[in-house]
């Protein structure tokens, strides 16, 4: 059997995080198999459409790496899977079903639903049509069908009885196991509105089937409709395909993952500088694992083709962790700049160059030795770089005495002007500033000329020579710094506590 499975997203916003993940696991299933897959733009409801949003979302998409077989492209012809282009195939399916006695004409007025579903809810019943107009007389029908009376057609759920012996219906779904409905429980819902537009519960079981769709991958809020799709491809004799409804994606609450607590568009990553191969990695990893004891957490795409299995997709919530989105984006960042052929320097300009502003270009390779001393916060954040250098391109450094000190390492200002001063000694004679290790055999004989602790030496130094509580350490400052702008910092800074 070939394989098919289908992304069918409605053009009404930006893509959802949920979307982009039913899409590759669309994608990665189709592709595990040797299948194919289509993408179908599901617009019928017409008064929730944004213009450009059907654009955009494919954009989203190709920005993810997902390739599609068949259907819309970005740049082309939307081509044959768009709903609204496709309104005379459903029409004809649905009556079809009103001539088999599937389906029947609905003339309720909006105003005397409404008013069902009030008196329904005071009596505490559950919210259904209450089928009169299934009672209608082929007479009355076609006085209101000659009068032009406003109608909807209505899918006509069997009676609970044909369902022996418990009047249930049964799905083997692909990630949830047997999951059973009670036929007796289903509404009489809408297939085709008044205005011609079908619902989404005919056009998607009928675009399936035309499309010869073998897997239904879908989210888990269109598990209580498919009993009755289950009953439309009962009604059209037609096979019927497998079903994946994959859980929610959860905010840390465990609350359903919302734009109230974060943002939930895959524009919004792209945006921000998140790399596709990272998002796709860590939105595969919300619901599917590649097995137990399975300590690999960084895949390539080909790599999660290769592993994918629908078995293994998990039926509980996944929460959405912005920490480890991030540590994803810093691994694939690394992996990236560990295989550039480029020298480390040249990188790790090339990775921040559209957050640097000009005063911070002049000296080349004093940028680069900047650069490398922060190299792995860079590599998480590049657009942090700024806030992670600008104190290596202040000519003055205002050190704040009380910066200087550290109760818990036992430095006073007295301490930090004795480390200061020796610092100053040590490396005013100094000529191993192009090594670390260098700088450190200098700085470790400081220590143990005073006889004092490490952090006793370090932190008054680098905070001297920082102004920051937080830094790169004192060897790497002073590499960056060079002779020059060391002694100078250090200077400045003994002269303000002395």
């Amino acid at each position: 059997m070939s394989i098919r499975t289908r992304f069918a997203p409605s053009p009404t916003g930006y893509l959802h995080i949920g979307g982009l993940r039913t899409a590759l696991y669309s994608y990665l299933f189709a592709r595990k198999h040797h299948g194919k897959l289509a993408l179908r733009i599901e617009d019928t409801d017409q008064k929730r459409g944004v213009e450009g949003s059907a654009e955009n979302l494919i954009k989203s998409l190709t920005w993810a790496g997902i390739e599609f077989d068949e259907g819309p492209h970005v740049g082309g012809d939307c081509g044959p899977y768009v709903q609204s282009e496709r309104l005379e195939i459903y029409k004809k399916y649905a009556d079809y079903l009103l001539k088999d006695g599937h389906a029947y004409k609905c003339f309720c007025t909006s105003g005397r639903l409404q008013q069902m579903r009030e008196d329904q809810q005071a009596r505490k019943q559950a919210p259904m049509y209450d089928r009169m107009c299934l009672k209608l007389s082929a007479d009355e029908i076609a006085e209101k069908s000659a009068a032009e009376t406003p109608f909807v057609i209505r899918q006509k759920i069997p009676d609970a009885s044909e369902f022996a012996p418990d009047g249930e219906m049964e799905l083997n779904d692909l990630v949830r196991g047997p999951v059973s409905f009670k036929v007796a429980l289903l509404d009489d819902q809408v297939l085709m509105k008044s205005d011609g537009f079908p619902t989404y519960h005919l056009a998607n079981v009928v675009d399936d089937h035309l499309m010869e769709i073998t897997h239904v991958i879908r989210a888990e809020e269109w598990l209580p409709s498919t009993p009755k799709h289950l009953l439309l491809y009962r009604a059209f004799e037609w096979k019927i395909p497998e079903f994946a409804h994959l859980s929610l994606i959860l905010n840390k609450d465990r609350s359903k993952l919302s734009k109230r607590q974060g943002d939930v568009a895959v524009e919004d990553y792209i945006k921000a500088g998140f790399t596709p191969e990272a998002v796709v990695n860590f939105i595969t990893l919300l619901g599917w694992h590649p097995g137990e004891g399975e300590t690999q957490e960084i895949f390539s795409m080909e790599e999660l083709i290769e592993r994918f299995d629908m078995a293994k997709v998990h039926k509980a919530g996944a929460v959405f962790d912005m920490e480890k989105l991030n540590w994803v984006q810093w691994q694939w960042r690394r992996r990236k700049f560990e295989e550039d052929p480029r020298h480390d320097g040249e990188k790790l300009v090339a990775l921040v160059a559209e957050y640097l502003p000009d005063e911070l270009r002049g000296d080349r390779l004093f940028l680069e030795r900047c650069l490398k001393t922060v190299q792995e916060k860079i590599l998480q954040k590049p657009s942090e770089v700024v806030q992670q250098i600008s104190f290596y391109f202040k000519e003055k450094i205002d050190v704040d005495p009380e910066l200087l000190k550290h109760e818990k390492m036992k430095v006073d200002l007295e301490m930090a002007k004795r480390s200061i001063q020796a610092g100053i000694d040590a490396l005013t004679d100094f000529d191993g500033y192009e090594l670390e290790e260098d700088i450190k055999t200098c700085l470790m004989s400081v220590v143990e000329t005073l006889g004092v602790k490490n952090g006793q030496v370090f932190w008054p130094l680098r905070s001297a020579l920082t102004g920051e509580q937080f830094s790169p350490g004192v060897f790497e400052v002073i590499w960056a710094l060079g002779k020059e702008k060391t002694l100078d910092r250090l200077n400045s800074a003994l002269g303000r506590i002395s």
